[in-house]
Parts: C-alpha cells; structure tokens; sequence
C-alpha cells in the first residue's frame, strides 16, 4: 500500500514540475513559465533595483579606441566624453542596451514581422502584415545606402558592438523583467535592426495610406462624385499654411500631367474592402516653432518642439548628451539607433514634426494567373520576381509569405492575403520608404551642424517620413524646412488605388529640395508647424488629401505667436501646455445658433448651461469640455452615421473640420438628412435634437460616476509595451485634447518636450512621460511622469567634462 501514496504523490510532483515550466494559455496569451518566473534566485524578484542603486562603474569595452568618461546626472542622464566619435557611439549602444534593452528588440521584432516568435499565433496577422508591406525589404534597403557612407557604417557598426557587449555580461539572473515575462532570450544585435527601428518610424509617420487608400477608394466606389466633395472636401478654410498664405512660388521644374482615364479613376469602381491589424494613429504628429530675437526679452530665438506620439513605458525617448571632438550634443535620442534625433548643440538647435505628406499608393496588378509569375505591363507580360519570408510561430508550425515583387514594389494582397469582399484581387505597393536612403546622416550631420548652411546640408538626406525641420541658432537665425522627398503628383494622384497595367498611373519624379515650402528668418519673426497643409493652394504642386491635416493646432499656435513679445523660456513652456481650444471657439457659436431653438428642459437645460459658460479651456476641472466632446461626438452621429453604416463597408469618418465648415457655411448641409427615415427630410435642427437625445445619457452617467470633470473623462494614461495595468501609468491628472497645443488624448500625446534658449550659456529644459529606466523595478523607470502630467520642466545639463565631474553623482570609465 505505500507505493499507491508514493505514485501519486510522484504524479503530482511530476504534474507540478510540468506546470511550473510551462507557458499555459490565458486569455488571448500565455502565462510565463511560472517556475521561472517566480524563482528567488532567478525570476522577477530579481529585478527590483534599491532606491540608492550606485551607477559607477569601470567596463572594459572590447574595440574601444581610447579610454571614455560618462557621467551621469540626478535623473540618470548619461553625459559620455569620448575621444573618438565610434567609441561614443558604441558607448551610447551599451547605455541603451542597458538601461532599454527588452523595448529596443521588441520594437524591431514587431517591425520585422516577428512577434509570434515570442507570442505565439495570437501575433501572425501581424506579422504577416508587417512582412507584406516590405518592412523588412525596406531596412534591408536602407541599410545598404548607410553602409555606403563610411560614417554612417563605423556609427551603425559600433553602435551595435556596444549592445552585443552589454547582452555577453548578462546571466537568466540579469534578464529585463519582459524577457522572463514572456520567456524568451535576447539576440545579438545587427546593423540591420537600427534600420529596422528607423522603417518602424517610417511607418508610424507615412504608412498611414496603406489603410486609408483603401477606405477612399471604398468610399468613392459607394458614394457619388458629389457627396465625395461634401464629405472629403479638397479644400480647408480656415487654413492657416506653415508657409504665410501669400507667398510667391517658382514654376515646378518637374511638370505633372493627369494621365488619360483619369475620369474613370475618379468614379466609381467595384467594391473593395480590407482592414489592416494596425494603423498608425492619426494624430501621430507635433508641434515645433522657433521666435526671434525680436520676440525674447534676451534679443535671442527660442526654440520648442513636442512630437505627439504613443505614451508607452518604457518611453519611446532617451536623453543623453554626446561629446566628442568634432561635437557637443544634448537631446532626446532613439533606443535602438545612434546619435541624437531631436536637441541642440553649442552652436544649432533643431526639432521635427511630421509632414503627413502622401508618399505611398496601391496599385492593381493583372497577373496571367494564379501563380504571380508574369503581370501584365505595358502592353506585356513582364516577369515578376518573388520575395519569401518565413514567419517563425511559438509552440506552433512556421508560415512562409511568398510575395510578388513588381515595378511598384511588392504585391501585399494577394489570394493568399486577400481584401475581405473580392477574392484574388492584386494590390502592389508603392512605399518610398522601400527606397535606398539614409536618414541617419540627417541627424549625424545636425549633431556637429554650426550654421544654417550646415543645417541644410544635413536634412536634404532625409527622404522617408517627410518632415518639418525647424531650426535656431546663435547668430539668431531661425528657419523651417518641409524635407522629404516628395511625390510629385497630379491631384488627387493616389488618393485611390490606381490602376496597375501600365506606367501612366506611376509617380512622374519627385519635387527637387529647392522646391520643398520652408522660411527663413521670415517677417514675422516666427517659424512654426502642427502638421498642418505647408503651403496654400499657389504652391505648384499636390500635397495630398485634406483629411492628411489637422487645421487647429496650427491656428491657435500662429495666433498665440503673433502677439508674443518679451518672451522668455517660461513663457514658451505655458504656451507648449497651454490647453485653450480653438476648435470649441469656433464650434460652439455654430451649435448656439441651432441649440437655442430647441426647447432644452431639465438635464438637457443643465448640461448646455454648462456648454455655454464653459471657459473654452480643456483643463482637468473643466465640465463644459466634456459636455462639448461629447454633445460634438453625438452631433456628428446624428449627421453622419446613417450614411456610414449605409456603405456597409470599412469607409473612412469624415473629419471634424469637415462638419464644423459645413455647417458654417450651408444651413441647408444635405447629410443632416437621415436617409432610414424615408418619408421624412431632416434638417440640422433635427440633427441637434438628435445630438441632445444621444449626449443627454451619456453625460448623466458621466455625471453619476463622477467622471464630468475633463481629466477624469479622458484618463490619459502611459502604458506599458505589453498593455499591463501594473506596470502602466493610469488617470493621469492632465488636460490637453485634439486640436489643442497642448494635445495630450487618452494615451497619445507630447512625448517629449524641449525649449531651448539660444542664449550664449545654452539655457534648455525637456521632459518626457517616462523615466531613463525600462526596468519596472527601477526607480527611474517613470521618475518623469508626475512631472509632464503637472506641466513641469527639467533644466538640462549641457555640461563640459570638468563640471559633470564635479557635480554629477555617478561616473563610469571606459577602457578597452
């Protein structure tokens, strides 16, 4: 009989030991291996950092050229001083890798299409997403121009040696928290994964296209010509250009010409519809301007940037300051990539925000059959080359994507990965993205930049994502620049998916830098950008859809700029937060006019009382800001619902701008009709107490939750990569919203702000929702936080060797 005990009692220890090292499904993902993870001498426990961690350190690097100093500041800011630009750049590679290394693989996982690797199956649209739009394609590409250049290729090649020395010290012990999390090990890393996370960037800030050329085209095969005009206008009003509207332009040199057809690409089409796993948010944009001397109490610029992006931890940022004999730079620098991407050094400072230019298109492609060998060009059956990926699956068989390759580039859909309504359809891609360049060298150029000149010089190799360039320096010039390499395209040139089957329908060249908008020490004596259209409708070329561009931002910021004099750092830190909405300014006279002819009772009485006294400030406090979101939202239902559901397809919404100018100008606006309601016309006043009826609920429940207050109804929040509550920042205390400068959303927002005064001392200051720490259990892993959220700035330390060693509390040497 004792064997019966000892059986089962082996079973279960034997069932036990299964479980603990074995991920087991929940939910939609997998559990760690919990005896690994929860090990005392192994797991997470492992990873809580004291408080008072001491950050000295003697490392020796192996192919360091000479001996290197960093020093590191109260808020774990590493200063490095290195002789030699490589060895700085392999000791920025051993920093990140450090202090970042689990989001900087994750990041270049997600941009190669290999997130099922280390998730399993839950991942593979994903992935297969990623890999049919050519991400890998396109860094392998870009790689290939960077190694071109021998700077960029010692800064690419050293920068990784100095990851790959830091991953070689650690032991399971020592693994980032989100590798025992997820069970999985750190790889080496390449040069190939810089240029990875760079075309991760690329994505996020131009490939919005890839999802909205296909609801346009949806959109323009169900509605009718005329209604595509109502409900995606050509043409702002109200817009207020980076450019003054006014300015003369030069003839292009590159003449476009509509190709013959184009009529029939205009009209309607058969039916298409297909939905991508993800979009970039359409709010991925910033704010940046630079005054001037005659705008500042010390007769010098100021320059402010905030790029408006995702609110993750560990944060997209890291700042650093790199001294090297040939340059001196602070700023915010990429996890994953070498030098600084957005600062200044002792002589230029610089910032970005996104173009939102139109660079990349759908093109339909004719092929002899199924099997995507020849497609039909140009009055011939041209041979198509084939691109295979395989997606590697955890705990399951690994998938191979074989892709077209065409003159377009590559074939995304196909019978394999189909658009949902039309089986076999053939939908290319042309992403310029996919083409050879070196954006790096921007960034390395605009670290040793002295002058405009040099300024200039740096940014003509930036290509893919277009962006706005807003430059100050010393000698008190400012400037804006929009660089990219620009599409030159006849109108409303792929804002559809176009025809494949010959070259009429393909990109005629692209606009020459002297020919892209900018300002040099303007009149005015400000330079801005908030994403909005560069130029008015003189500039001689496309600059793509309307709906491209957000109007407001780019309003209010001019307005505030215009009566700016005496400014000084602060008064530019209250204008990067400053939450005035411009939007509600103009909207809310509109609804007045219609609102005042209902006959509101009780709550409906009480919530547009609240509307109307409302200061037009979306800060924390605010009711009336909620009110007005939420009585706008239900507006915009009750106008344009019926019509979208009609479609009965994956249709874009129609912007904000769209329905606020409308109704400003047409008081008849046709789309105020509920089309269910056959017997009966609505009017605008109809759809106004159609908004109250669908507001009034909503607002009474916010109202009983206690949750009217704006800050408790947007609950911005910084999550973690993974959406983990507990290791996220949640209902944060922050104002802000769409269209204002201050344009912090539920979890997208500034993430970085920097001022910085061109004075002879440079005086900057910078912040980000975030910490210097990816580690959870680190103190400095959102130790930046609270600050953002409360509109609180960090002066930076752009310090020379001799004073960071005296002052800064921790220092590591560097030897080889």
């Amino acid at each position: 009989m004792r064997m019966l005990p000892f059986l089962l009692s082996a079973i279960a220890t034997t069932g036990l030991v299964w479980v603990l090292n074995t991920q087991l499904p929940s939910g939609g993902s997998k559990t760690p291996r919990l005896g690994y993870f929860l090990s005392p001498q192994h797991g997470f426990w492992q990873n809580a950092e004291p408080v008072n961690a001491n950050y000295n350190g003697e490392i020796k690097l192996a192919g360091l050229k000479a001996k290197a100093d960093v020093y590191i500041d109260d808020r774990l800011v590493p200063h490095i001083y290195a002789e030699q630009d490589a060895d700085a750049y392999m000791i920025q590679g051993y920093l990140h890798a450090k202090f970042r290394l689990w989001q900087m693989e994750f990041q270049t996982h997600v941009a190669a299409g290999r997130l099922s690797e280390i998730v399993g199956e839950a991942r593979l649209e994903t992935d297969r997403y990623f890999r049919r739009l050519g991400m890998v394609y396109a860094a392998e590409n870009a790689l290939k121009e960077m190694e071109k250049d021998p700077a960029m290729k010692e800064a690419v090649t050293a920068y990784a040696k100095g990851v790959n020395a830091y991953i070689s010290t650690l032991n399971p012990t020592q693994l980032p928290f989100e590798y025992k999390l997820m069970d999985y090990q750190p790889e080496a890393w390449t040069t190939l994964k810089t240029a990875l996370f760079l075309k991760f960037m690329a994505f996020d800030l131009s490939a919005r296209g890839a999802s909205t050329d296909l609801q346009m085209s949806n959109a323009r095969n169900y509605f009718s010509y005329e209604d595509m005009q109502l409900l995606y206008p050509a043409v702002q009003d109200s817009l207020d250009p980076i450019v003054p509207k006014g300015t003369a332009y030069a003839a292009p040199s590159v003449p476009v010409q509509a190709p013959t057809g184009v009529e029939g690409y205009l009209g309607k089409k058969d039916s298409i519809a297909a939905t991508a796993p993800i979009v970039p948010n359409k709010n991925n944009g910033s704010n940046n301007w630079a005054i001037g001397g005659s705008r500042t109490q010390s007769g010098r610029p100021i320059l402010c940037n905030d790029p408006h992006l995702g609110l993750n931890l560990p944060s997209l940022w890291y700042e650093v300051q790199i001294t090297t004999p040939t340059h001196s730079t602070y700023g915010a620098s990429f996890p994953g990539s070498p030098a600084v991407i957005i600062g200044f050094n002792d002589s230029i400072s610089w910032g970005v925000t996104n173009a939102g230019r139109d660079v990349i298109d759908f093109y339909e492609i004719k092929f002899k059959d199924s099997t995507m060998q020849e497609y039909w060009f140009n009055n011939a059956w041209v041979k198509a080359a084939k691109r295979k990926e395989t997606i590697q699956v955890k705990g399951g068989k690994a998938l191979e994507e074989n892709i077209a390759m065409t003159v377009f580039g590559p074939v995304m859909y196909d019978k394999a990965f189909q658009t949902s309504k039309k089986d076999g359809q053939y939908l290319a891609l042309r992403w310029k993205a996919h083409d050879p360049s070196n954006e790096l060298r921007t960034f390395y150029g605009l670290n040793r930049a002295k002058n405009v000149q040099d300024y200039r010089a740096a940014i003509e190799y930036f290509e893919c994502p277009g962006q706005n360039f807003v430059y100050a320096d010393k000698k008190s010039n400012i400037a804006i620049t929009q660089q990219g390499a620009f599409v030159a395209r006849w109108k409303k040139q792929g804002d559809y998916i176009l025809p494949g089957t010959d070259s009429s329908f393909m990109w005629q060249g692209i606009i020459p830098d002297a020919e892209n908008a900018r300002s040099v020490n303007p009149a005015r004596d400000f330079v801005s950008s908030a994403n909005q259209m560069a130029t008015d409708e003189s500039y001689p070329y496309y600059l793509g859809a309307p709906s491209n561009f957000p109007l407001y931002r780019g309003i209010i910021i001019n307005r505030k700029l215009a009566r700016i004099t005496g400014a000084t750092a602060k008064t530019m830190q209250d204008l990067q937060t400053d939450n005035y909405n411009v939007f509600a300014e103009y909207a809310r006279p509109v609804l007045k006019r219609y609102l005042d002819q209902l006959n509101l009772k009780g709550n409906e009485k009480k919530y547009i009382d609240l509307l109307y006294g409302w200061n037009l400030e979306n800060g924390i406090n605010e009711k009336g800001a909620t009110v007005f979101r939420v009585f706008w939202d239900s507006l915009e239902t009750a106008v344009w619902n019926d019509e979208i559901m009609a479609a009965n397809t994956n249709v874009p919404w129609p912007d904000e701008s769209t329905l606020l100018e409308s109704l400003l100008h047409d008081s008849t606006y046709k789309f105020a009709d509920d089309i269910r309601t056959l017997d009966t016309k609505e009017t605008i006043l109809d759809a106004m107490r159609k908004a109250v009826s669908l507001a009034l609920p909503k607002l009474e429940q916010l109202d009983k939750d206690n949750k009217l207050a704006w800050g408790a109804f947007k609950s911005t929040h910084v999550d973690h990569l993974t959406k983990t509550p507990a290791l996220s920042r949640l209902n944060l205390p922050i104002g802000g919203g769409v269209h204002i400068i201050n344009a912090t959303t539920g979890n997208h927002g500034p993430s970085w702000r920097m001022i910085v005064h061109m004075t002879d001392e440079i005086e900057a200051y910078g912040v980000y929702p975030g910490g210097q720490s990816g580690n959870p259990g680190n103190k400095y892993y959102d130790s930046f936080v609270d600050s953002w959220a409360a509109g609180k700035y960090y002066r930076l330390q752009f310090v020379n060797k001799a004073v960071a060693a005296k002052n800064m509390p921790w220092h590591i040497q560097f030897t080889n």
